[in-house]
């Protein structure tokens, strides 16, 4: 099983990517992944850059732990998540979350648990850019409600 994580200021090929994890793995069946980019649109205002800071070490076990979870929950064969720090401009690739398995339901499933956690769980913080000037961008609700359902309660987001 390959299940690897990698914090990068250095953007990143999905295909090369995808190819490290399938390599040698002849049981693969499934591989599902996501690619989160930045948008140019964040809460009704134009946004013409993203800084995302993180703690070197830190970040790196919380997501190797919530890769352990999805193991658990899931007949998976291996995953890969791929996030970039530093900053960003619209367009720019962020995260990659890739998982392997023998089908696809179980690699459709744990990409989605992967991707829930590290909206709500993992420890980075985003500033953007905007006409207005700079501002740290806030947990959404829905990102929380989004993990809930895999039974993990967050509480990041205020509901009010």
């Amino acid at each position: 099983m390959a299940f690897t994580v990698q914090i990068q200021t250095e953007d990143f090929d999905l295909s090369h990517e995808v190819a490290q994890l399938r390599a040698g793995q002849p049981a693969v069946g499934a591989v599902c992944s996501f690619i989160g980019t930045v948008r140019d649109r964040n809460e009704g205002d134009q946004v013409s850059s993203l800084e995302l800071e993180h703690y070197p070490g830190m970040t790196e076990q919380s997501i190797q732990g919530m890769m352990a979870e999805a193991a658990e929950r899931f007949d998976i064969l291996g995953a890969r998540v791929i996030h970039r720090v530093g900053l960003m401009q619209p367009l720019d690739q962020i995260v990659l979350v890739a998982v392997t398995s023998a089908h696809r339901g179980e690699s459709f499933q744990a990409c989605e648990f992967l991707m829930d956690y590290l909206k709500t769980q993992a420890p980075f913080w985003k500033k953007e850019a905007t006409p207005g000037g700079h501002r740290w961008v806030d947990a959404r609700v829905s990102d929380d409600k989004a993990l809930a359902r895999w039974g993990i309660e967050a509480h990041n987001a205020s509901s009010t």
